[in-house]
């Protein structure tokens, strides 16, 4: 059966018949793939149809271990379905996912019992999360001395790929044009190689003449004595290896799902206008399990990748094409337009590929599997930070969903998620925690320094406000007011949020002379506040509420956002008994609540 992805641009072929079981049941499990995997039945990916095919496989061997199998659909016992995850619990730490394609493909197929269908309506045992940490496959993002050295590596790669191909193809040209001409010798036969692998992505080959592969074609003989056919192909093309690793940089840079980097088109659309000004190009992607929302757009921008310049940047030269995202798309179009007229398709990522173990044969074709991306990590002999217990480098996975991770990380920013999802994603990440707990801290004590520099709000105590009402005029000379102003503070007329302001048009947030516009948290940090006993109850609450949101959000974010006016808030209350501040906590009206939720929702914002 030959099957296709949603948007058809690749196919696979599924083959039932190596499976022992009865041919009977056979038919009816491909009956119910043929739905399972149509148009509309929810799956998108040649990715997902391998799950559900590798399940039906996974029960053909379950069911050949059993004493008496079903022959059809109709004799499958609840039993015998239970008994598919306890045979694949011992194999896998995925058994409850693949017992639920199972449910899903079953509940395509007709004639199942009523039992059974009774079972498929119930809930399914979910996956076990106790499961010991060494068994758990690793999540762990890359540190950013570790994302640098694979981006280093990956950049070193592709700079020598494209300075072979353009040289190659520069005096493939230069021939042409009669300006490199050669009748014998070496540089004869490379010009001839070149015209060949430019027409054809291919060696000249000729028939054997004799022996077991007789009229069967191989390299020609002359060919050979220049080099491989991977070597000499490679002059003009890049391998597959090298797609792989603009593979990792695109990865590293825009952080985008590894489906979706393999499959980056070459079509875009210059947003730049070709105007010699920032170069933007902007390509279509497609994420099928995004479901309406699947079609997306990815601007490529020049502007340096912050993350992975280099700690010297003034070494980093216009001229370097791999420090921008924008600059890394161009360049792979460049190095692979060839290629992928040879070999057909819209995919940005091709190269030139070996023969496979799955009877796929040599020649140009698309980056579509992580296992080059694995190869390229053990090729580069990448290590991790951190050593083993001996003391010895540990071998460093390359992975592109961990470089998905590491960059939503670094860049503290959704990519093809909501603000849900990304956190969610990045919750799992176990990596880095330290060194996130140090961001942290130092964010926090920054923050809280600088609201001890910025001093705080000054304060009148009750016996200042009766001495006040008792004697305006010489409690205002000492508070630097005017006795008016003095008794419009005292009165409520000049109340903020937490605060009263003596001075709306002299305030440090704004030009002089101007209504001040600047958030009411900036007035605990403000010469031209006062803050009145009758403050006290809304203080307490807009210092609660912080603490609450500090568990409800990053605590980076936290730290970044809420750190000083906390710290500031906490030497206020600080200034009260113990007492006082757990009466004007309980004491806080309905309106002093509602105020603060308007405050901390930034309704009173102007905008």
């Amino acid at each position: 059966m030959r099957c296709f992805s949603a948007d058809g641009s690749e196919s696979e072929d599924y083959d039932f018949t190596p499976l022992t079981m009865p041919a009977e049941l056979r038919d009816e499990l491909v009956a119910a793939f043929t739905k399972r995997t149509a148009p509309g039945a929810g799956l998108t990916s040649l990715h997902s149809i391998n799950h559900v095919f590798k399940t039906v496989r996974n029960l053909d061997r379950y069911l050949a271990t059993l004493p008496w199998p079903p022959r059809q659909l109709a004799q499958m016992t609840v039993e015998q379905f239970d008994g598919f995850l306890d045979f694949r619990s011992t194999e896998t730490t995925n058994a409850a996912e693949e017992l639920g394609q199972l449910k899903l493909l079953l509940l395509h197929g007709g004639g199942v019992s009523d039992t059974l269908a009774a079972r498929l309506a119930s809930r399914l045992p979910a996956r076990d999360r106790t499961r010991p940490e060494e068994s758990t496959p690793s999540r762990q993002s890359y540190s950013r001395t570790e994302f640098q050295r694979i981006t280093a590596a990956a950049r070193a790669e592709l700079r020598v790929a494209a300075c072979r191909i353009r040289a190659n193809r520069d005096l493939l040209e230069q021939a042409r044009q009669g300006k490199a001409a050669a009748r014998t010798g070496p540089l004869a036969s490379k010009i001839r190689l070149l015209d060949f692998v430019d027409s054809y992505g291919d060696v000249p080959r000729e028939p054997r003449p004799v022996g077991i592969h007789k009229g069967k074609l191989f390299p020609a003989r002359w060919a050979q004595k220049i080099g491989s056919v991977k070597e000499i192909v490679s002059w003009l093309h890049l391998t597959i290896e090298e797609a792989a690793a603009g593979a990792v940089l695109l990865a590293a840079m825009t952080g985008e799902n590894p489906r979706v980097i393999f499959k980056v088109p070459a079509a875009h659309h210059r947003a730049d206008g070709y105007t010699g000004q920032t170069g933007t190009a902007i390509v279509d992607l497609l994420k099928p399990r995004r479901q309406r929302r699947a079609h997306m757009t990815l601007a490529l921008s020049d502007v340096p990748d912050w993350i992975s310049v280099p700690d010297k940047p003034e070494d980093l030269t216009t001229r370097d094409e791999l420090h921008t995202s924008f600059g890394l798309y161009v360049l792979l179009h460049e190095l692979t337009a060839r290629s992928r007229a040879l070999a057909g398709g819209s995919r940005l990522l091709v190269g030139y590929a070996s023969g496979s173990s799955n009877g796929v044969g040599p020649g140009l074709r698309p980056l579509n599997h992580n296992s080059y991306i694995k190869a390229r990590g053990e090729a580069w002999g990448l290590v991790a930070d951190q050593h083993d217990e001996d003391g010895k480098t540990v071998p460093l996975p390359l992975r592109l969903d961990l470089l998905r991770l590491t960059h939503i990380e670094l860049y503290q920013r959704p990519v093809a998620h909501t603000e849900k999802t990304a956190t969610t994603y990045m919750l799992r990440n176990r990596g880095n925690v330290n060194e996130y707990r140090q961001v942290v801290a130092k964010a926090l004590a920054d923050e809280v320094d600088k609201a001890r520099t910025r001093g705080r709000v000054a304060t009148l105590s009750a016996e200042d406000v009766a001495r006040a009402e008792a004697d305006p005029e010489r409690m205002a000379a000492e508070l630097g007011l005017t006795a008016q102003t003095l008794r419009r503070v005292i009165a409520g007329e000049l109340d903020t949020v937490m605060a009263a302001c003596s001075d709306n048009l002299g305030g440090r947030y704004g030009p002089s002379g101007e209504p001040c516009r600047a958030s009411f948290m900036l007035c605990l940090s403000c010469e031209c506040a006062r803050a009145l006993p009758r403050h006290l109850p809304v203080q307490v609450l807009v210092h609660d509420r912080l603490v609450e949101r500090r568990e409800q959000i990053d605590a980076l974010r936290w730290a970044s956002r809420f750190a000083s006016p906390h710290a500031q808030l906490a030497d206020l209350l600080a200034e009260h008994d113990e007492s006082a501040v757990a009466d004007a906590r309980e004491g806080a009206t309905e309106a002093d609540h509602a105020l603060v939720d308007r405050f901390l929702n930034r309704e009173l914002d102007l905008r």
